[in-house]
């Protein structure tokens, strides 16, 4: 497996939409950006440094010209990917931002740890629209591109939807309490990712979506029911799920409908089947580090890594024009390697060949052996596709868990740094998610004894 060394623990990490180019976000406050091929041999093309203090989040534009960073120095910075060219707006939010997402074309949205949410159009210097209906810091993003919504998870267990569209500072929506962390979010049955970016509409059929939690259950909410609740709840990882995943439209061979990949804090990156629920195999083990993001790259031109050619490689990234090969061919199509790139506690990227692993996984397997979610093989963990306009009723207790922190730290004399000791969150002690569940219509009981290997 492919390693992209960083030389600081890394926190987020984006890939270009259409070149060989990964973007990552450092505990130092560093964004670098590495160009790699088809063997996973990697290159750094540049580094930057806006902020002394940590890099905690990133995303990129349509045509990838632009990056877009947030952390802890709470400023909103905007990096051109061709000449490094750093714009820094401070002060963009009260608190340190944990996290931000590009919409479309001069819209974003950026969440902090105070639970206030903002709109922003990067031509303007003031946010255009802000939210503070959260209490708790805001987790992940979801963009419904055919609603214009803009769907927010927190750590105060609700879940909310802003129509941005309206000018009122209220949420369309927003679910109750679920009683546990929602820690990120991803839609699939109607709904597919759209290369990096949105989602596009696939059919009139009741489309879902996906919220890991803290205590390791998948939530299912279907928007036909509403925001109010979730109508499914999948147990089967053991730890908190910190990251999901969609699969890019054009990969061959899988349902990228219903297919997801899943970041746990037990270290394990799996691919998950939703609806009927099994696990296809996983992906890639961190150790003992958990997993905090996950990213999927291709890129339809190869940058070369070569040392004689990296300058020239590196000022024509943005532009969608080969190293070697001139203009770039919007119409080429991509190639048959993708990559997952997953982040830990780590200082290094891991890069898995995803065709490779569903390969791999379907001649060991196929369709004809199916496994648990924890990763057992053995008896099957189904929940069928249910696709009633009723919320569901609800009525179990779960004890509220604490909100993850890290321990920071400043690096200089006059600003913070966020270090930790042994490199791990401090959570509150896992729970077995099959003792003590909410209820939803198609919960699956399952044994305690399927997660005992892990």
């Amino acid at each position: 497996m492919p390693e992209i060394s960083a030389g600081a623990q890394v926190f987020d990490l984006i890939f270009h939409p259409s070149h060989s180019t990964v973007y990552t976000g450092l505990l130092t406050g560093h964004i670098k950006a590495f160009a790699y091929d088809e063997q996973g041999h990697n290159k750094l093309t540049f580094s930057v440094r806006p902020s002394k203090r940590s890099c905690r989040a990133l995303t990129i534009d349509a045509d990838g010209s632009h990056l877009y960073a947030v952390g802890k120095a709470k400023a909103l910075n905007i990096i051109d990917t061709i000449t490094e060219n750093v714009e820094i707006r401070a002060g963009a939010h009260d608190s340190p931002i944990n996290r931000i997402k590009y919409l479309m074309p001069w819209l974003l949205s950026t969440g902090d740890d105070d639970g206030v949410i903002k709109l922003w159009d990067p031509r303007q210097r003031e946010c255009t629209r802000k939210y503070t209906h959260h209490f708790d810091y805001i987790t992940d993003f979801l963009w419904l591109e055919d609603k214009k919504q803009l769907v927010a998870t927190s750590g105060d267990g609700t879940l909310s939807v802003m129509d941005i569209r309206s000018k009122k500072p209220e949420p369309y929506a927003q679910s109750e309490d679920q009683e546990d962390e929602l820690l990120s979010i991803v839609a699939i049955k109607g709904y597919v990712a759209f290369p990096l970016f949105e989602l596009k509409r696939l059919d009139n059929s009741a489309s879902k979506v996906v919220v890991g939690t803290q205590i390791g259950i998948l939530s299912i909410f279907n928007r036909s029911a509403g925001w109010g609740d979730c109508v499914d709840r999948i147990p089967g990882h053991p730890h908190s799920i910190d990251a999901l995943c969609n699969l890019p439209t054009e990969f061959p061979g899988v349902d990228t409908t219903s297919t997801i990949l899943t970041g746990s804090s037990d270290g394990f990156v799996r691919a998950v089947e939703i609806l009927p629920t099994k696990l296809v195999g996983v992906v890639a083990d961190h150790g003992e580090w958990p997993v905090e993001r996950i990213a999927i790259g291709g890129g339809t031109s190869q940058l070369t890594i070569d040392e004689d050619c990296a300058e020239k490689s590196r000022g024509k990234v943005g532009k969608g024009i080969d190293a070697d090969k001139g203009p770039r061919d919007d119409t080429e199509q991509r190639p048959g390697r993708w990559w997952v790139g997953s982040v830990g506690h780590e200082e290094v990227v891991r890069l898995t060949d995803m065709e490779a692993f569903f390969h791999e996984a379907a001649r060991q397997g196929g369709d004809d052996q199916s496994m648990n979610v924890s990763g057992e093989q053995g008896e099957v963990e189904d929940v069928e596709e249910d696709n009633s306009d009723d919320d569901s009723d609800s009525d179990a207790e779960l004890e509220e868990p604490i909100e993850a922190k890290i321990t920071e730290q400043e690096d200089d004399s006059d600003s913070e740094e966020e270090v930790s000791t042994a490199k791990k969150r401090k959570r509150k002690p896992e729970k077995n998610p099959l003792v003590v569940m909410k209820k939803g219509k198609n919960t699956v009981d399952a044994e305690p004894t399927f997660f005992d290997s892990l």
